[in-house]
Formats: C-alpha cells, structure tokens, sequence
C-alpha cells in the first residue's frame, strides 16, 4: 500500500497489528507450543474463523462498497475448497495404493496406481474410472491455479451476463442465489465427478506431512489463515482508497448519474464481483482442509445469508467490521451450536440454544438493522470519536461520504 492509501485507512496497520499480535498469542499459547491452554480443535476453529472473515471482507467489499448483494458467494468458497480437496485426495490416496501394491512381485506401473486411485476415491458411488475434471488431481501447482482460476471465470462469465443485462437489486441477489442452488443441486449428483453427496473427505490429513502432528499441523494452518487475512484486508483497503473505491461508492449511491458521467459501470461491478469471487475462493482453500471435509452441502443458499448477516452485523462499509460481524456470529454460533452454551430454563419452557440459536441469529439481524444500522463497527466509531459530517438529507448509502437525498436533487 502507498503512504496515501495508508492515511486514507489508518485501520489497515491497527489490523495488521492485532492480528499479528493474536497469532502469536495463540501460537504460544497451542498444544504445539508446549502452553496447551489453547485445544488443537480451537485452533483449528479459529483457523476456519479467520477463514470466514476473509469471506465476510470480500462480502463487505462488493456489497458495502459497491451495494452489489450477492447471495451466492459461498459457491466461490465451496469450488476453492473442492479445487484444494481434489489434490489433497489424491495425493493421499496414492501414498496407500502405492503402499499396497508394494508387496506385489512385480513393480507397479503408473496406469495400476492410477486404477487404483480411481477405485479407491471413487468405489463408494460406484465408479471406477477418474473423470476428466481429475485430469490435474496429481499436480499441487496445477490444483493451486486452478482454485484461483475455477470461480474466478465463473464469477467472470456470471458477471458479464448478468451486469451487461443491466440487472440490479433484489432480481441480481435472486440470480446470484439461483446460480449457487444450481451449482450445488449438480454437484449433489454421483456422476458430477465429485462424489455427489459424499464430497471429498480426509483433507485434513497432508501428503508429504505424515510424520507432522495435527497439533502443529493446524498452527500451520491458522499462520496461513492469518497471512491470507492480512494481506486480504491490505488489498481491500488500498482498492476503496483510491479512484476505484471512489467510483464503486458512486454506483452503490446513484449507479444512473456515475452512468451519465461517462463511466463504464459494468466494468467496475464486474472487476468488483470476479476480485471478492477470487478472494473468496482462496478463503475456502484454507477453510476445508482445516475442516477436514467439503460436500455440497456446504453451498446451500442460507450459507450466502449468514454471510450477508455477518457483514450487517458487524457493520457494513466498514472492513473491521465485517471482520468483527464474522468473528462474533461464528465463535457465538460455535460457542451455542455446539452445546457449551447451558439451557435456558424458563420454568414454563426450558430454551435449548442448539434450537434457538438461529432465531436469535435473525432477531439480531433485525435489531442491528433497525437500530444499528453501522452494525457493531459503528461502536468503534464511538470510541475514535469519529462522526458524520453534518450534510444535507438522509444517507443514500451507509458510508459517511454516500451522497445526500438533497445533493442528489441539485
């Protein structure tokens, strides 16, 4: 980032300072440090976490900043994950057949691994043959481009059909939501070439790392989480902070009159939409091997309005916010999900928070947005002493700078 840029965000360097700050905490902190207050499994769920904010800072990028609301980025998250996944089984599946034929008289050739590779991977949806889409399965770079390549020219493709038509609103966050549906209900088929149902499992173990214990395994994960977030966050700031952002906040204010002005909008949206498709496809290439599986499931469409709600809650336009939305809803969401959270006894009715969870999920999308519309973000606001400027009308937008119904009569 320029020095300019970095006046313009003073945040990015407090963020990056935090950040590197919690790393080494945890870090210190983890079983493989020798500390052992913090649990293999947290660290690994503050892996994923970090994962989800990154999401949530590509959410906020294209729908705080460019008020485009996408509903269907988690199927960018997903295909990274399964680009990332299909190498991850691979792999390791080769290190077993290559393990088990061992024993035969004589040395096997690569079409018999290869066979069994294909029988092992896909024998439980009854297959036998690799399909095409495995073509590069063997090859770690190849599998690492094509996470960046997969959803980035799908993103592209989805986007020029969908801006050059001129669709907006509630009818594009429709599409986006239809397209991740689609996606998901084919991949759900055994013949997708994806296990359908299955998905692809045991990606948590690392070829080449047998000998590595889950405990640093997953440190070594949340160090490439945090780098990916940081870096993440850098970009995102230094995009906002120049003409580009400048422009984008134009079109999520009044699209017709940035239009009218010359610029070609569609360009923007769609340099917006396949940038956050990208980084959100990344974000899911760390997030499933720390999960340890992917399937189709992971693309259902309510994953899309988490993410929305995320953004909303930690603060919309703001990128700390979206950073804080996705770590309060997700550590909240772990913390009540997974039974820690004690049940509420009402003495007339005993409230189990693993049912409740989601509806207070949504009664606090609602509050936040009638009440707090700067979401949790805002409260830092407060506390820098940062205010609005005093202008003219209501916001057209959620950024301090969005122009002013009255300006926009002038």
């Amino acid at each position: 980032m320029t020095p300019g840029s970095l006046s313009r965000n003073p945040s990015v360097l407090i963020f990056l300072a935090t950040l590197a700050l919690f790393t080494l905490a945890v870090t210190f902190l983890s079983e493989a440090a020798g500390a052992g207050l913090i649990s293999t499994s947290f660290v690994k769920t503050l892996g994923k976490t970090l994962c989800l904010c990154l999401i949530a800072l590509a959410m906020d990028l294209i729908w705080g900043f460019a008020g485009i609301l996408s509903l269907g980025h988690f199927a960018f998250f997903a295909l990274g994950g399964y680009m990332i996944g299909m190498w991850l089984m691979y792999a390791r599946t080769e290190v077993i057949v290559v393990e088990a034929l061992a024993g035969a008289g004589l040395p096997p050739t690569p079409q018999e691994i290869r066979d069994g590779i294909a029988s092992q991977i896909f024998g439980v949806v009854g297959g036998s043959d690799l399909p095409a889409i495995w073509a590069f399965a063997g090859s770690l770079p190849a599998q690492l481009a094509l996470v960046v390549l997969v959803p980035g020219t799908l993103a592209l493709v989805f986007g020029w059909l969908a801006f050059r038509s001129r669709v907006t609103g509630v009818y594009l966050s429709i599409l986006t939501q239809a397209m991740t549906l689609a996606l998901a209900l084919y991949l759900f088929q055994n013949d997708s070439g994806l296990r359908g149902n299955n998905g692809l499992s045991g990606l948590q173990n690392i070829p080449g790392a047998e000998a590595v214990g889950q405990d640093w395994l997953s440190v070594w994960f949340f160090w490439a989480s945090a780098a990916a977030l940081g870096l993440g966050y850098a970009l995102a700031a230094w995009v906002v902070s120049g003409k580009f952002g400048s422009v984008i906040r134009a079109i999520r204010d009044d699209e017709a009159r940035v239009r009218f002005l010359g610029y070609p909008v569609e360009v923007y949206k769609l340099t917006v939409f396949t940038l956050t498709a990208v980084i959100t496809a990344i974000a899911g290439a760390l997030y499933y091997p720390q999960a340890g599986i992917i399937n189709p499931a992971e693309m259902a469409p309510i994953a899309s309005i988490y993410l929305a709600v995320w953004v909303a809650i930690g603060g919309r336009g703001r990128l700390y916010g979206a950073v804080i939305g996705a770590v309060f809803v997700s550590l909240l969401s772990s913390w009540f999900t997974g039974g820690r959270a004690p049940d509420l006894n009402l003495g007339f009715y005993t409230v189990k928070w693993v049912d409740w969870w989601q509806i207070v999920l949504g009664l606090s999308f609602v509050l936040v947005t009638l009440y707090a519309p700067r979401g949790i973000g805002g409260l830092f606001d407060l506390i820098a002493g940062l205010r609005a400027p005093d202008r003219r009308g209501a916001a057209l937008g959620p950024g301090d700078g969005a122009l002013r119904e009255q300006e926009a009569k002038e």
